[in-house]
């Protein structure tokens, strides 16, 4: 039977959708189809640090919907829910060396840091690396040794973006960015299960009245299955361990980032940010600077993740600084 959903041919859907990237958004991207990168319009940036990233398809708009001026300089759209390959990453190294090095972002999963490590071996330009393991769920998953990298990746590579556009060299960006990891931390959950197009059916099965959570962006089980509850339950429930696990403590500054998983609409994410924002100020943690939005999905999952980062000023700064991409858009 075929899938319910608006593609053609399951087989064809990522490069089909690269077509459409590329005819939407002329002024912002070129998207290379063999291998298959997107690379920001004005690339490669004489004299900066390049700033790329990659990951499974499915996640939209992260990754590709995050480059441009201020943030990544090339995205490695694997198929869907599969790492990209190595020599997308190479090929994206090479279009987009201004003579300062790389700084790859990638997120925890094993085959994500199998295949960006390969790709740095491959190309003459010097490249670090940096790995993000925010997800709080689960010390390990059926893709990562240890944790996932999940909603604190568009901060990463926002906060990082800007320090490589202001003109910090590779040292300082990946020190940038360690500092990131260091203070971000989320935790996701589940009410649908999404349905990959290959496939044809859903990740897993979840009856109409239970939840799953501590689910992983490619629709990995959570570390609990629980009955429904109402949204102080479920943004209670989500804060808690991400709050414990740094810890998050009176005084503290922060960023919240309440993210839909592709198919809660902005009213139930609204309501839901708005409770956290409640919360955390019912234990003296201020929170100043917001994101809301699907940013991070796992194709049609219905659900929601919190990211919370501790802010410094220089991450604030840094967090503020321009950005044009087909996601966010500020300061120009």
């Amino acid at each position: 039977m075929p899938v319910k959903k608006i593609i053609n041919d399951p087989s064809t859907v990522v490069a089909d959708a690269l077509r459409g990237v590329e005819a939407a958004h002329p002024d912002l991207l070129t998207v290379v189809h063999d291998p298959a990168v997107i690379v920001r319009a004005d690339a490669p940036v004489q004299g900066k640090v390049a700033i790329i990233s990659g990951g499974g398809s499915g996640h939209e708009p992260m990754h590709g919907g995050l480059v441009g001026l201020g943030m990544l300089d090339a995205a490695c759209p694997g198929a869907v829910f599969t790492s990209p390959t190595p020599d997308q990453v190479q090929a994206a190294v090479e279009r987009t060396d201004g003579g300062a090095g790389a700084l790859l972002v990638v997120k925890n999963y094993t085959g994500d840091v199998l295949n960006f490590e390969t790709a740095g071996e491959l190309v003459d330009t010097e490249v670090r690396t940096i790995v993000i393991d925010d997800d709080v769920a689960v010390k390990d998953s059926l893709y990562t040794a240890g944790r996932r990298g999940v909603g604190g990746t568009v901060l990463l590579e926002k906060i990082a973006g800007a320090a490589a556009e202001r003109g910090d060299d590779l040292d300082a960006v990946h020190a940038i960015a360690s500092r990131v990891v260091a203070n971000v931390r989320s935790m996701g959950l589940a009410l649908t299960a999404p349905t990959v197009p290959h496939v044809g059916e859903p990740s897993f099965d979840l009856p109409e009245e239970e939840m799953e959570v501590g689910i992983g962006i490619h629709g990995e089980p959570g570390r609990a299955r629980v009955p429904m509850e109402n949204a102080d339950g479920i943004v209670a429930r989500l804060l808690e361990p991400i709050l414990s696990d740094l810890p998050f403590t009176d005084g503290d500054r922060v960023l919240l980032f309440t993210n839909s998983m592709g198919a809660t609409p902005l009213l139930e994410l609204y309501l839901a940010h708005g409770i956290a924002e409640r919360l955390l100020a019912e234990r003296g943690i201020t929170v100043e600077r917001r994101l809301v939005g699907p940013y991070v999905t796992s194709l049609e999952m219905q659900g929601m993740s919190l990211t919370l980062l501790k802010l410094d000023d220089e991450l604030r700064d840094l967090w503020d600084a321009p950005v044009r991409t087909v996601a966010l858009r500020w300061g120009l």
